[in-house]
């Protein structure tokens, strides 16, 4: 694949096509004057809850207006992470964002009005039938009875909350645009070190180059960790601040509540993974001895165990998830196709691009995906994953109203996670090499290490820095470097032999910004391994579940939309049984090698 040094270098059939939300900029900038007129009306129905009929005109108002504003919100949030640090691009994302923040002054008068009716007079509302589409919706409002303010004090927290947004926005610039990494000599030929490729160098064979790309990367990261952790401090006394002005303990408390979520679910997760580190030990020394190395470092843990030189072109990649999702049945893979047809994915890195890999939508238009594609296997396994979020938008945008088509993270990395549960079974059985079937295998355990056993192990130090920060600390680089080392070691042991710089890990964690986030991924991922298991093992009825639990909106709740597939998350089973099946790989990796 070519290296590509611009986006301009990048050909157009690996972009995304962003044409169908505006043909051009003077599109979106007319668009943008037009919306910030419009929302003024809002102001004109004031007391709209006293009268069904004009409520529901106001709802339908607002979501149309919702909708403009979420569609100029993710354009220019995608145009800006093409190339970051643009003037242009920036100042336009800035408008959109503050124009979230203007639209949610017009509209905090809606929810304490709407609380502060009696519950029969609540309830009476819904004589008028036409009000029934969006009863869920306002449910969710209604029960926030006793954490709903004043209008002037909603006013005030929307004020705090759009001039202090932005903290991952700030570290982002930072890391991926502004800081300068360095270069590498590899084969005579000068790299340049990026946050798009920089797990990438990391696969290279020699250990001089791995750390001197460790060494550069994580120790010019570390220099501006001070900065980093200032920003995160910032972030977290503000989330947990603006929980406490809506009279929860913390926030924590109001995600809890937010997502229907019992805590005995997350502890049930949490004691479950940490009364099992002895399996990541069992791995590492698996990976050990296939390297034969005498020393394990941080900057060794992304080579490749399978020792697969295989390079996938995008198309091989596109072909290759095709496959492995046939299981899936024609429907989802008409679905699939429209992904590639319409161009909706991103590809290629270079210089200032944005690091990492999401799928972005709106009500109106199906998912953008952005990639740092690599030529490599996990990269392939990124494709299906962020391409299950979008066939889940599909699914959703065709069976509920756009009121309910954001469904909740916890809901929506089933779908990705079981894309890469597919593929890699896929290759572990129709690989053509002994070593692209051991390579099958080893994404799935990295995937599994990495959202089951990597993400409670840092959604623990979110629980914990959170706490620190709740009992009047201040988060600095020493004690979210020392909080890093610890929980690696405790999942690690001495099988990893950690340096003061790998503790600086959680500068590019972007997911600690998103409130909790990372448990999202352990829990999907238990339920998506067996989920695609029994797929897989053609049991008719699973996929039956499946496509049901995948067309659900958000008027379902979380706990509710996994019992549609079977799974009770309070129960520590499905958390046992993930791990079981990470045993399993090991030993299957260890079977096949030795053949």
């Amino acid at each position: 694949m070519n290296k590509y040094k611009s986006r301009s270098d990048v050909p157009e059939k690996y972009k995304w096509d962003l044409s169908d939300f505006y043909k051009s900029y003077e599109e979106f900038d007319k668009e943008l004057e037009s919306v910030t007129k419009d929302i003024e009306v809002i102001k004109d129905y004031v007391g709209c809850t006293k009268d069904s009929k004009r409520l529901f005109e106001f709802l339908n108002l607002v979501i149309k207006l919702d909708n403009r504003i979420t569609n100029l919100y993710v354009y220019s949030h995608l145009k800006n992470d093409e190339v970051l640090g643009v003037e242009e691009n920036l100042s336009r994302f800035n408008k959109a964002y503050n124009l979230i923040g203007v639209f949610s002054n017009y509209f905090s008068f809606f929810a304490p009005e709407l609380v502060s009716l009696s519950k029969e007079d609540y309830d009476k509302l819904f004589e008028n039938k036409d009000l029934l589409v969006y009863k869920a919706m306002l449910d969710e409002m209604y029960k926030e009875k006793d954490h709903v303010l004043s209008e002037s004090e909603e006013k005030i927290v929307n004020d705090l909350v759009t001039a202090s947004g932005q903290y991952e926005d700030i570290l982002s610039n930072l890391i991926n645009s502004e800081h300068n990494y360095g270069t590498v000599m590899i084969d005579g030929e000068e790299t340049t070190i990026t946050s798009t490729n920089f797990r990438y160098l990391l696969k290279n064979k020699d250990p001089k180059i791995r750390k001197e790309v460790f060494e550069k990367f994580r120790g010019l990261r570390n220099q501006y960790a001070g900065t980093a952790a200032s920003l995160l401090d910032s972030y977290v006394k503000t989330n947990n601040t603006i929980s406490k002005i809506h009279k929860f303990n913390s926030a924590w408390e109001s995600k809890l509540f937010g997502n229907h979520m019992p805590e005995e679910a997350y502890n049930a997760l949490i004691s479950t993974v940490e009364g099992n580190t002895s399996s990541v030990r069992k791995y590492i020394k698996m990976y050990k001895d296939t390297l034969v190395l005498d020393e394990l470092h941080p900057y060794d843990l992304n080579l490749e165990l399978a020792k697969s030189n295989k390079k996938y072109s995008i198309e091989d990649a596109q072909d290759l998830i095709r496959e492995a999702l046939k299981p899936l049945g024609d429907k989802y893979i008409e679905k699939y196709n429209k992904i590639i047809d319409n161009h909706y994915i991103d590809y290629c890195e270079y210089k200032g691009k944005q690091s990492g890999g999401y799928s972005c939508n709106t009500a109106d238009h199906y998912s953008r995906i952005l990639l740092s594609f690599n030529e490599d296997l996990p990269t392939v396994s990124t494709i299906a994953h962020e391409c299950g979020h979008n066939v889940h938008d599909q699914f959703i945008m065709a069976n509920n109203p756009s009121q309910y088509v954001y469904v909740t993270t916890l809901v929506s990395e089933v779908a990705s996670l079981t894309n890469e549960c597919l593929l890699s079974s896929y290759l572990a059985k129709n690989g053509t090499t002994k070593e692209e079937k051991l390579a099958g295998i080893e994404n799935m355990m990295d995937v599994i290490l990495g959202n089951l056993f990597g993400a409670v192990r840092e959604g623990k130090n979110e629980v914990d820095f959170n706490k620190y920060s709740n009992e009047g600390n201040t988060l600095t680089k020493e004690y979210l470097n020392k909080l890093s080392i610890d929980s690696l070691i405790k999942y690690y042991g001495d099988n990893v032999i950690f340096d003061d710089i790998s503790g600086c890990e959680w500068i590019g964690r972007s997911h600690f910004f998103c409130n909790y986030y990372l448990f999202d991924y352990a829990f999907c991922i238990s339920v998506a391994s067996a989920n695609a298991m029994r797929i897989l093992s053609g049991d008719k009825d699973a996929l039956d579940r499946y496509f049901k639990f995948l067309s659900l909106g958000s008027d379902t709740y979380p706990i509710d939309a996994f019992k549609v597939l079977g799974f009770d998350l309070t129960d520590s089973k499905v958390y046992e049984e993930a791990i079981k099946y990470f045993d399993s790989l090991i030993d299957d990796f260890n079977k096949i090698s030795k053949e």
